[in-house]
C-alpha cells in the first residue's frame, strides 16, 4: 500500500508541473520526451529472448494506446484545461474500464448505466456556466480520448501477460514504451519545429521528473503495489489522485475554482465510482 501512496502524490504534483512548466512545447514533443525517458529507464530490465514476435508486436500495441495516444491527448488537452480540471476529469477512467470490459463479455449491467448517468451529473455540476466554452469542451474530449486509451491498454496489458506466466511484467514493460515512443516519435516529427527549440532549465526539470518519476519509477511501483494489495484498496488508490491532484493545483499552483459546485459535483462522482466499483468487486466475490 505504501507503494500505490507513493505513487499517488507523484502523479498528484504531475498535473501542475505540465500546466506551468509545459504548455509553451509541443505536446507531442513533451509525450515523446517523457516516454523517452522511461524507455532508457526500462531498457536494461528488457528481456525478451523466446518472446515470439507476435507477442512483442502487441506489447508495442498496446504501449501506443495506452502511453502514446493516451499521452498526446492528455497533454494537449493542458492547453485549452487548468489542471485541476484535467485531474478531475481523469475520474471517468474506471468507468470506461468497466465498460470495455463488458462489451468484450457481451454484457452491460444496469448499474454500470446508472454509474455513468451519475458521473455525467457530477461532472455537469462542476463546469456549470462554463460548459458553452469551446476551450473546455474540447478540453473535455481530448481527456476522455485519453481516459479510453488508458483503460483499453490496463484491459488487453493484463490479457496479454495471463498468457506470459513466465514473465515478470519488469521484463517487458520496455517494450511497452518502445511502441509509445515510435508512435510519438512519428508525430512529433511533423509537429515539433526543432531548429528553433530552446528549452528552459524549468521545461528540462520537468521532463525529468515526469520522464524519470511520473512515468518511468511510478507505473513499476504502481505494478508492484497492485501485487500487494486487495482488489479494494487498489480500487481506492486508483482514484485518490485525483483529490490529491486537485488539492495541490489550487493550493501549490495558484489555481481557482468554483469550491461549492466543485465539492458538490465531487461528491456526486463519488457516489458514481463507489456504485461502478462495487460492482466489480461483488462480481469477483460471486
Amino acid at each position: 500500500m505504501l507503494y500505490l501512496l507513493i505513487v499517488s502524490f507523484i502523479w498528484a504534483f504531475s498535473f501542475g508541473i505540465i500546466k506551468d512548466n509545459l504548455t509553451g512545447l509541443d505536446p507531442n514533443f513533451v509525450s515523446f520526451a517523457r516516454l523517452l525517458t522511461a524507455l532508457v529507464i526500462f531498457l536494461p530490465f528488457l528481456r525478451w529472448r523466446n518472446l515470439r514476435l507476435s507477442v512483442i508486436l502487441r506489447l508495442m500495441f498496446v504501449g501506443m494506446i495506452q502511453y502514446g495516444l493516451m499521452y498526446i491527448t492528455y497533454i494537449f488537452s493542458f492547453r485549452y484545461l487548468q489542471a485541476y480540471q484535467v485531474a478531475l476529469f481523469t475520474i471517468f477512467t474506471p468507468l470506461y474500464v468497466t465498460l470495455i470490459h463488458d462489451v468484450l463479455q457481451r454484457k452491460l449491467h444496469h448499474r454500470f448505466l446508472i454509474s455513468a448517468l451519475l458521473s455525467v451529473a457530477g461532472t455537469a455540476i462542476i463546469v456549470f456556466n462554463t460548459w458553452q466554452q469551446v476551450e473546455l469542451r474540447l478540453g473535455f474530449l481530448l481527456i476522455q480520448i485519453s481516459n479510453i486509451c488508458f483503460a483499453f491498454g490496463q484491459i488487453y496489458y493484463r490479457q496479454l501477460m495471463a498468457g506470459l506466466t513466465q514473465r515478470s511484467d519488469v521484463s517487458v514493460f520496455a517494450l511497452l514504451y518502445l511502441g509509445a515512443v515510435l508512435l510519438t516519435g512519428l508525430v512529433s516529427i511533423f509537429t515539433t519545429d526543432y531548429s528553433n527549440m530552446n528549452l528552459q532549465s524549468g521545461q528540462i526539470y520537468a521532463l525529468l521528473y515526469l520522464g524519470i518519476l511520473a512515468s518511468g519509477i511510478s507505473f513499476f511501483l504502481w505494478n508492484v503495489g497492485a501485487r500487494k494489495t486487495n482488489a479494494g484498496t487498489l480500487a481506492v488508490f486508483n482514484n485518490i489522485k485525483i483529490p490529491l491532484a486537485v488539492t495541490v493545483s489550487l493550493l501549490f499552483f495558484g489555481e481557482e475554482a468554483h469550491l461549492t459546485r466543485l465539492l458538490a459535483g465531487g461528491v456526486v462522482l463519488i457516489i458514481a465510482l463507489f456504485m461502478n466499483q462495487e460492482r466489480i468487486w461483488f462480481r469477483k466475490k460471486v
